[in-house]
């Protein structure tokens, strides 16, 4: 709308200070013939607003008050540090617009410092070798969320499509991936949206649970998978320059654990490593070469000499 336009346009000057044309046309999404149109408007109805050669400026001293928040705008005031999971969420021009109201709102020595932590500060959640997931359901989740719907999800896990009839409490953006916090038939589980297969949202509501706390429930979450995470153990020897390796593959517990093995006559150490599974620790042993030799169990260096004989034998 053309209103919401003029008031971005209006606190853009306000926040920044002197802007050209282009930068106005660019910040806005408009043609700079636009700009030319909208700053001739508001300077009509009598917002002092003038022209030089290097751009457009506001009076010293003019301060608008126009700056309260909408509805969407408030939605995605939390999201404010998060560009991309604002946009995955809809929110994007929503957040961008809350920002440029807060920041037009501050006097000008802290919103010249919330300008620079924004030029020199940026936040990308995904790891090194993982993109963000792919999560076409991730805005009708969101929006019955936000509105209380009860949500009819096909939900993909490890072993087979499930159907699930979900009260869905809260949205969890963690390395990248979006995880739905829902109370299922069994109690308060958390799904991986980008496993839902097929979604309908219902138009039956459900009660806020009284009491629920979604970053208390998140925090035993992660606790309670961290416990069940290794369910075995392994004794190997393994070169000490190697731990900086085992904490970027398997984590700080699994690297804590090797640093504090028993040195060896020959200068390695002998250590019981936490693993996941046998299949898991294969894989990840694998990983770090001739660095690790698995002494026990047994089936579990019989899996890794019989992969390397293999590999043995491709490339032979």
């Amino acid at each position: 709308m053309r209103a919401d336009r003029l008031v971005a346009l209006l606190l853009l000057l306000q926040s920044r200070g002197r802007l050209s044309a282009a930068q106005l046309a660019a910040e806005l999404g408009v043609s700079v013939r636009t700009v030319y149109r909208d700053t001739v408007a508001l300077s009509t109805a009598g917002i002092p607003i003038y022209a030089d050669p290097s751009g457009y400026q506001l009076v010293a001293g003019y301060q608008t008050q126009l700056t309260g928040l909408t509805a969407d705008e408030a939605r995605g005031l939390p999201l404010a540090g998060l560009p991309g999971a604002a946009a995955a969420l809809g929110l994007a021009e929503a957040v961008a617009a809350a920002q440029l109201k807060l920041t037009a709102a501050l006097p000008q020595a802290l919103r010249e410092r919330a300008t620079r932590m924004r030029e020199r500060f940026h936040l990308d959640t995904p790891g090194w070798y993982q993109d963000a997931d792919n999560c076409p359901y991730l805005a009708d989740v969101a929006d019955a969320v936000w509105q209380q719907h009860l949500l009819d999800v096909e939900y993909e896990n490890w072993k087979d499509v499930a159907q699930h009839r979900l009260q869905p409490y809260g949205l969890v953006l963690k390395a990248g991936k979006w995880y739905l916090v829902a109370h299922a038939r069994r109690g308060v589980r958390t799904f991986r949206v980008s496993q839902i297969r097929a979604l309908t949202v219902l138009a039956e509501r459900f009660d806020w649970p009284v009491g629920f706390d979604l970053a208390a429930y998140w925090q035993e979450h992660i606790q309670d998978f961290r416990a069940r995470l290794h369910r075995g153990e392994a004794l190997v020897r393994l070169d000490p320059a190697a731990v900086d390796n085992v904490r970027h593959f398997l984590g700080q517990a699994v690297a804590d654990a090797a640093a504090a093995g028993e040195p060896q006559p020959d200068g390695w150490l002998l250590a019981r490593l936490p693993i996941e599974s046998e299949t898991h620790a294969t894989r990840e042993f694998l990983r770090l070469g001739p660095v690790i030799e698995v002494l026990e169990p047994l089936t579990l260096r019989d899996r890794i000499a019989a992969t390397v004989a293999e590999l043995a034998r491709l490339y032979r």
